[in-house]
């Protein structure tokens, strides 16, 4: 089950209260005053967590309390401070207060820490009421309450790529074979009823993108047909939006006017997302009225096109690096290097042939005549 929004009621620890005591030992007929301080109260605290993917924890426990300070004691004693209630939720959970619709704050790094209500601090013990004149003060402050209050939670999911599309166009097929992700595939629309993020490895290079897919958006999502525009809010902080059509019309729809009212629906959720860099995967170009579809579909809308296909398994890895390619570079394509041109090889040369002069043979000797 998954839960994306929640209510919540918090309430904080109240201070201890401070001691009122003197201190009273043998030989010590003055001992004065020692009365310790109350503890604080908790305090009701957020706290960012990515093992936690949804607000599940939260809907069938809506109250929670933070634990009461320590009264003070005798002897300079102080208070133990109450226990505080951590409360661990997903990336991209933002608070707001019901009452006043303020928005508290936003968890959005792991480890953060978001206090809701905070607790309250602990009376003074008749220690502090101490003075020349008034040397046994019989005085001890109560502690303060803490604060509460009823606040809403409200997941928005952190993804660099947002996957939207109609319903049946192989949204939960791509993530299946892009992502770590295992959402159920059937052959009938919706069968993603719940948000996805799954998580592209690229381990060759050291880097990973996560991909967030939302359940499919039909023409009239804003007047609540299908599952409505609730889960878009998941695709707002997304840099790249990925928009799947199903480009053979395999539904008897046609892929051009398909892709325009998904723009539709996103302008009536948010305007904003329209200014969003956006990239277009052409699903289910292994069937053959695709093509001719594809050709129709490039000449109304001027965008950037994928081929591909998710039962065949075709154009995915190209679809991976172009994904990483434009969430790294602000959603553009990556700029190409221009190709070196050769120059072409100079025609070789005959090398001359160095012709040295031929030596001159020595003279032979002639050989003395022999005496008679």
């Amino acid at each position: 089950m998954f839960v994306d929004e929640v209510v919540i009621k918090a309430r904080a620890g109240d201070g201890g209260n401070g001691c009122a005591s003197f201190r009273r030992e043998k030989f010590i007929p003055f001992g004065g005053p020692n009365g310790g301080d109350g503890g604080l109260g908790g305090d009701v605290v957020l706290v960012g967590s990515h093992d936690v993917n949804n607000l599940i924890d939260y809907k069938f426990k809506p109250h929670w309390e933070a634990g009461r300070g320590e009264n003070g004691r005798s002897k300079d004693q102080n208070g133990h401070g109450g226990r505080t209630a951590l409360l661990p939720v997903p990336l991209g959970t933002v608070v707001t207060n019901e009452a006043t619709g303020e928005v508290v704050g936003e968890v959005t790094e792991n480890g953060q820490r978001l206090v809701l209500c905070k607790g309250g601090t602990g009376g003074w013990g008749n220690l502090h009421f101490k003075t020349s004149t008034n040397r046994a003060p019989r005085r001890a402050n109560p502690g303060l309450p803490g604060e509460h209050g009823v606040f809403r939670l409200v997941l928005k999911s952190i993804a660099d790529v947002g996957l939207v599309g109609y319903p049946n166009a192989g949204k939960s097929s791509l993530t299946n074979h892009i992502t770590n992700a295992r959402p159920k595939m059937a052959a009938y629309p919706f069968t993603t009823l719940q948000p996805q993020v799954g998580v592209i490895e690229f381990p060759e290079r050291y880097e990973r993108i996560t991909l967030a897919d939302v359940p499919g958006l039909i023409e009239g999502a804003h007047e609540n047909r299908g599952l409505g525009h609730r889960f878009l809010r998941h695709i707002e902080r997304c840099a790249l939006l990925l928009l799947i059509i199903d480009m053979a019309g395999v539904d008897g729809r046609d892929p051009r006017d398909d892709y325009a009212h998904l723009l539709q629906e996103l302008k009536l959720y948010d305007p904003g997302l329209l200014k969003k860099p956006r990239l277009v995967a052409a699903n289910k170009m292994d069937l053959p009225e695709a093509a001719a579809h594809l050709r129709a579909f490039r000449r109304r809308h001027k965008v950037d096109v994928l081929e591909i296909s998710c039962t065949a398994g075709t154009g995915l890895t190209e679809l991976r690096l172009e994904l990483l390619q434009r969430v790294r570079h602000g959603g553009k394509p990556a700029a190409k290097r221009p190709a070196v041109r050769k120059r072409p090889a100079a025609p070789a040369r005959a090398k001359p042939t160095k012709t040295r002069p031929a030596k001159a043979k020595p003279a032979a000797r002639k050989k003395p005549a022999k005496r008679p």
